[in-house]
């Protein structure tokens, strides 16, 4: 009682009181906030699974990466940053490329509207040896297609499900009522003996699935303390946008859904919520020359002739 801690939720997260079972809780550190360790628990652990557990991640390999602006996308690069010679390259928005540049050392960055198996292809011409995909859809066949002999792709989020330069709800309800949009579709079957032949592996990881539905929590409680270990060693260091109240999350949710975030955006019971705008006022109506409302022409009494 009164320890510091941090948890994984299935549902009901979004609430200034949550009850949880202890396998899913986890003690925070004395050197680590409450903002650092929520983005360090859902960002870091994803991201230490699909690169290490999954992939096997290994010296001198190189990394297809999407989404390098988000939560996870940051965690990636830090983890492949602990890794002598490991080449990444990213896609992401472009007005995020300085920034997602300065916190971590990406070879290759590329906006996600360009043909950026093209641009690899150039680099590498062999392709990739490991793609790590949180869109699906199309960029499923060419991460497949861009993988090297004995590459591994693993796919981990399905953001592609919404199409369009700004995501959100109503995009995403609209998508379900038109079948051709849903891009997530757009996958080519996988043939197993065309993996046989080329020497491919591909995989997928769901973290809500993986600890609430198929019961593997003593397996995330040791990748939670592997990830800690890094953290107090002072080799990561959650990357965190912004924080906002439980007044602002449909600004927060916003901000993400138009992709604006560099890192986690962090919802906090305790914070203060974000002064408002006041609303616009309409303009008042101009007066002309003569004072008279509205631009109107002033008119003066015409005289009958007397």
């Amino acid at each position: 009682v009164g320890d510091r801690v941090v948890a994984f939720s299935d549902y009901k997260a979004w609430s200034e009181l949550v009850a949880i079972p202890t396998k899913y809780v986890y003690k925070i550190p004395d050197n680590l906030s409450f903002h650092d360790a929520a983005a360090l628990l859902m960002n870091f652990v994803v991201a230490y699974i699909i690169m290490f557990d999954l992939a096997g991640v290994r010296e001198g390999q190189s990394i297809l990466a999407h989404s390098l602006g988000g939560g996870v996308g940051q965690a990636i690069v830090q983890l492949a940053n602990t890794i002598p010679n490991v080449v990444i390259f990213g896609t992401a928005s472009a007005h995020k490329h300085e920034a997602i540049k300065s916190k971590g050392n990406v070879a290759h960055l590329f906006d996600h509207s360009v043909d950026y198996t093209q641009a690899i292809r150039k680099e590498s011409s062999d392709g990739v040896d490991i793609v790590l995909d949180c869109l699906c859809g199309d960029d499923t066949n060419k991460g497949i297609a861009i993988l090297k002999p004995m590459g591994k792709y693993i796919l981990f989020g399905s953001s592609n499900i919404v199409t369009g330069e700004t995501k959100s709800f109503f995009s995403f309800a609209k998508s379900l009522q038109l079948p051709d949009n849903l891009v997530w579709w757009q996958v080519d079957k996988i043939n197993p003996l065309k993996l046989y032949d080329d020497n491919k592996l591909i995989g997928g990881f769901q973290l809500r699935r993986l600890l609430f539905r198929q019961g593997h929590y003593e397996y995330i409680g040791k990748v939670v303390s592997k990830v800690l270990d890094l953290y107090n060693q002072g080799k990561i260091k959650p990357t965190i946008d912004s924080v906002w109240a439980f007044e602002d999350v449909g600004e927060a949710m916003q901000k993400l859904c138009d992709r604006k975030n560099v890192g986690k955006i962090i919802l906090d019971p305790t914070a203060e919520p974000r002064p408002k705008s006041p609303e616009k006022k309409a303009p008042e109506a101009s007066a002309n020359a003569e004072g008279t409302p509205g631009g109107e022409e002033k008119k003066e009494p015409v005289a009958n002739g007397e």
